[in-house]
């Protein structure tokens, strides 16, 4: 639902203002960590969460349009 804005976003801003956007991104990956360890319960503990981020990132770069920019690991949920 978010990925079409964000990517218009990215074509739009990432022109002039790319540096900016970054801060920007990394809060969608932090809310994408948060809804992800409160769906799954399993990937509560840092260590299981850290490894299942990993794989989703390695699995599918493709998935959200802001992983072309910035694929870190956000940090804190």
């Amino acid at each position: 639902m978010i990925n079409p804005i964000v990517a218009g976003w990215m074509n739009y801003y990432g022109q002039f203002y790319r540096s900016q956007m970054y801060p920007l991104l990394q809060r969608i990956n932090t809310y994408l960590m948060r809804w992800a360890g409160k769906k799954y319960r399993r990937l509560r503990s840092y260590k299981r969460f850290t490894a299942w981020w990993s794989g989703v990132l390695d699995r599918d770069p493709g998935l959200f349009a802001h992983w072309t920019w910035t694929r870190t690991f956000a940090g804190q949920r």
